[in-house]
């Protein structure tokens, strides 16, 4: 099953290391950036499950991160920040932040609030769509009642896209969050777990099909039922 990335939005290297020390145990996977103006880019090559975000970064601040990310998604964003004031925190769950956080922060309040954000924001283990069912808890998958024999990163792989439905995801996404950001691989191999699926599962159904998306990636349509 592949992991929760957290992303770490810090420019205190040694802060960055003490948050890695803290999650990795969790079984969580790590990443870092240390400049405001290299985090959406980050963000978008990742497609990390949570950002820990401080607001005093060079280039762009924590805010105008914030700002963009949910100009754009729903992503989980929990502030970092030394300052402590009412206002501060006001302002920063104003502009849409899940959480915030004051340093020097205790390292079991930090992971329960990571903890619970998680919790809520994770797909579910188990999926029923029409006539699919996926069981990521049993490594599961049912078609009209029979079951498909997929390997574990086919599963894993449309239990992502079936998790949010009619959500684009890129190949490098996809790479990224199944097969794990330092995979040497290239996308390719995306196209062809894609390809397996569609055979599997008889691609296109009546009410959903993995549709690509030209020169992007790949969905996960669901259709309406026709009223007539």
């Amino acid at each position: 099953m592949a992991k929760s990335l957290i992303l770490i939005v810090d420019d205190d290297p040694n802060i960055c290391e003490a948050l890695r020390i803290y999650l990795e145990p969790e079984g969580w996977d790590i990443a870092t950036i240390h400049d405001g103006n290299s985090a959406l880019k980050a963000i978008r090559k990742l497609n990390p499950s949570l950002v820990l975000l401080d607001v005093a970064l060079p280039g762009q601040s924590g805010w105008q991160i914030l700002g963009e990310i949910r100009s754009q998604s729903k992503l989980p964003v929990i502030m970092l920040t030394a300052r402590g004031e009412t206002y501060d925190k006001v302002h920063g769950l104003n502009l849409g932040a899940d959480d915030y956080i004051v340093k020097p922060f205790d390292p079991q309040e930090l992971l329960a609030r990571v903890r619970a954000i998680l919790r809520r924001v994770q797909p579910a283990l188990q999926i029923e769509l029409e006539d699919l069912r996926i069981d990521l808890e049993r490594y599961q998958v049912s078609l009209a009642g029979e079951e498909v024999n997929l390997t574990p990163k086919e599963l894993e792989l449309l239990h992502v896209l079936a998790a949010t439905p009619n959500r684009v995801f890129t190949r490098q996404q996809l790479l990224d969050q199944i097969w794990g950001y330092d995979y040497a691989g290239d996308t390719r191999t995306v196209d062809v777990h894609i390809k397996r699926l569609r055979s599997k599962l008889n691609c296109p159904r009546k009410h959903w099909d993995l549709q690509t998306v030209w020169s992007v990636g790949y969905k996960f349509v669901t259709r309406e039922r026709s009223s007539t």
